[in-house]
């Protein structure tokens, strides 16, 4: 089968989500293509069996890309297999179960009210904490965040909150649709 998996990221972590899905896509023996939603213009999905979108959250909003597409492509999505994930740094306590659920998780959940699209697959995956990577602007603002919802503020910290085994198993519920 031939599969798309498009993404949606800042600071890398949502494509190394969609990397490792890829791998594990391809070792069942698919074929993927991987894109940026953010660069790509011209997408033909006619080409694949079943679309992927992944998309992170930043300071509360996704990436407009994401809308545009889903606005762009809503007939063509909804009449296929396809899933989508996003990924956010409010999903990482694990004591706080309702940001992991798709249903509760409030950015995914006033994306998926906004967008014509209806995945048949959804889930919410935690991010990582790159503050390193960040410009000062950037570290300043998700440290206050961090601050805020007792997250670290050293800056310096470099964490990753995924659940790699709730991508796996994400991944293949995705190859079994």
């Amino acid at each position: 089968m031939s599969y798309l998996l498009l993404y949606s990221s800042t600071h890398g972590h949502t494509k190394k989500i969609i990397l490792k899905i890829s791998e594990q896509l391809k070792k069942l023996g698919h074929r993927c293509d991987i894109k940026n939603l953010n660069t790509e213009n011209n997408l033909n999905l006619l080409n694949y069996d079943k679309i992927l979108v992944g998309a992170s959250i930043r300071y509360g909003h996704f990436n407009k890309s994401l809308l545009r597409f889903s606005k762009m492509h809503h007939s063509q999505l909804n009449a296929m297999k396809s899933a989508f994930f996003s990924v956010n740094l409010i999903a990482r306590k694990k004591e706080k179960k309702e940001e992991n659920i798709i249903e509760t998780n409030s950015y995914t959940r006033k994306f998926l009210k906004k967008s014509p699209w209806k995945p048949t697959l959804k889930t919410v995956f935690s991010g990582a904490l790159y503050y390193p990577r960040y410009n000062w602007f950037d570290k300043i603002m998700i440290c206050f965040i961090m601050k805020i919802t007792n997250g670290p503020t050293d800056l310096k910290t470099t964490v990753e909150y995924t659940d790699w085994k709730k991508v796996n198993i994400f991944t293949n519920k995705f190859e079994k649709l």
